[in-house]
């Protein structure tokens, strides 16, 4: 259990006050089994990204694209959302988070009750057909080839933006709306390296919100952007946050 600090104290005092969005990235799942991609045993260090993870591999090679998202499928199957997905859920409930954005593809949020979410970089568990715009559930069967088709003929690819691909508009839009209406803006379990979805943040800041951040250290966010950070493991943090917001009680500035 995280301690309640003088600085957890202040961040659940702006939280309690509503208008909250958060941006999570791959930090918030690690607890629930799924490791960063970029991290030690990540997903980089058994697939070349550049060889099974761009637009391009997929329309010259879609069974080897398919390869890798196997996995993806494998490692999600067997996730579940952690204390940090929940809490974030009671704070949407409660009245005071407006939205999430996620950086992560592996729909935790969602699966933890979570109804107002963007997925940013897409969602594994969503297939379309890049041909005639058709959509299939992630369920979707596979051919003898590993590779799942569209009823046109054409193979299925995971909503995923793979690298060369630009973040689709719905998304971008509706991040970018929530990070210019955002009072506070709580950021979980992201290094602030990735672009644009980094810029989220910093945008939201821009337009007068409030920073706060939860890692376990130091993002690329910390210095500059960040008003109160609290280190520490998210699902420890956001629990005692959540815990901290329901004993003020909800304070909306409306």
């Amino acid at each position: 259990m995280s301690r309640i600090t003088p600085s957890l104290e202040q961040a659940a005092a702006r939280i309690a006050e509503g208008g909250v969005v958060a941006f999570s990235g791959a930090g918030i799942s690690v607890e629930s089994g799924i490791p960063d991609f970029r991290s030690g045993g990540g997903l980089w260090e058994r697939f070349d990204p550049m060889d099974h993870a761009t637009i391009d591999a997929f329309r010259a090679a879609p069974a080897r694209v398919w390869a890798m998202f196997r996995e993806v499928h494998r490692v999600l199957s067997r996730s579940e959302p952690n204390p940090a997905h929940h809490s974030l859920m009671e704070l949407e409930r409660a009245g005071v988070v407006q939205g999430v954005v996620t950086q992560n593809i592996d729909n935790l949020h969602q699966r933890a009750g979570s109804r107002r979410v963007v997925d940013y970089h897409g969602n594994a568990q969503l297939l379309h057909c890049l041909w005639c715009g058709a959509r299939y559930p992630g369920s979707h069967p596979a051919d003898e080839d590993g590779v799942p088709y569209c009823a046109c003929g054409r193979p299925l690819k995971p909503t995923v933006v793979l690298f060369g691909e630009i973040i689709p508009r719905e998304a971008r839009e509706r991040a970018e709306a929530l990070a210019a209406s955002a009072r506070t803006v709580l950021v979980v379990g992201t290094s602030g390296l990735v672009e644009p979805a980094a810029s989220l943040p910093v945008m939201a800041r821009e337009a007068g919100a409030s920073v706060i951040e939860v890692n376990l250290e130091p993002s690329a966010l910390t210095d500059g952007v960040t008003d109160i950070f609290l280190p520490g493991r998210a699902s420890e943090v956001l629990s005692a946050l959540q815990g901290e917001v329901a004993r003020l009680g909800v304070r909306s500035r409306d």
